[in-house]
């Protein structure tokens, strides 16, 4: 936390968090375009922004490409907004909102966490339906992982496996695990409230696809990313999984859950 707040006390780096909040998922000359400053010294403020979790970056081929990660300032949340009115902490507050709602124009969310677990065991957590069913609501994830696959959605431990469209597109052991993500269905209206014209609205969405990363972190612990993208512009399906729907906690309540299972044996109660 106090790196994240030593971060942000310079004005070039809040530049750069504002550009990257206006398009998430931009390389080092992307974001050096128009800048009166360096290229060096542009890849040091983003050093520093990454040792404070405040940008994270995935390599693609020869470069590297840099998007937000809400992580630290949902600790910042945490910690200071719930004890002092949301009122007279506004600046705090709507700095928060921007940086945790990833523009829409950008059509990614991004989350970095740090988990004390190794790569094996994360990979079996992502993959594993015994796993899954612990921190994902009750919900098992059913497939062999192998590219072109489906996965499958078994809703109850009696439930039949469902078939939602949902395909393996990447699927490196211990590494990388991509797949296209559901588009909405019925008891998503139920649950939000939605109108079946609403509902109809959100099913022309097109389908979007998550990305997990996963890096070894010191001796004993595991760097996980998530890469959701690839939505049709304004997408309720991004507002969903980045937890800005009421009733939806999406992917920062769920990856919580994910952590807290590997780190203690237990998830974060329902």
């Amino acid at each position: 936390m106090d790196d994240a707040f030593r971060a942000l006390a310079d004005p070039s780096r809040r530049r750069l968090l504002d550009r990257l909040n206006d398009r998430n998922g931009q390389t080092l000359r992307e974001l050096c375009d128009g800048l009166a400053t360096s290229r060096q010294a542009v890849s040091k403020h983003l050093a520093v922004l990454e040792a404070a979790h405040l940008v994270t970056s995935i390599r693609r081929g020869r470069e590297k490409v840099h998007y937000l990660n809400a992580a630290p300032i949902n600790a910042i949340a945490d910690r200071w907004l719930s004890r002092y009115d949301r009122e007279r902490a506004a600046a705090l507050a709507d700095l928060s909102t921007a940086l945790e709602r990833q523009s829409m124009e950008s059509h990614a969310f991004v989350y970095t966490t740090y988990v004390r677990t190794t790569p094996q065991r994360l990979w079996a957590a992502l993959t594993e339906p015994a796993f899954t069913r612990r921190y994902w609501g009750g919900v098992a994830l059913a497939s062999d992982w192998q590219v072109g696959s489906p996965v499958l959605w078994q809703d109850t431990p009696d439930g039949e496996p469902r078939d939602l469209g949902q395909r393996v597109l990447v699927a490196e052991p211990y590494r990388r695990l991509s797949y296209s993500w559901h588009g909405f269905q019925p008891e998503h209206a139920e649950h939000f409230g939605w109108s079946p014209e609403q509902l109809a609205a959100r099913l022309g969405e097109r389908r979007s696809k998550v990305t997990f990363e996963i890096e070894p972190h010191g001796d004993a612990a595991v760097r996980l990313t998530v890469v959701h993208d690839d939505f049709s512009p304004e997408s309720e399906m991004h507002r969903a999984i980045s937890g800005q729907l009421d009733g939806s906690g999406g992917w920062p309540e769920l990856l919580a859950s994910l952590k807290t299972l590997l780190e203690t044996g237990e998830p974060i109660p329902a």
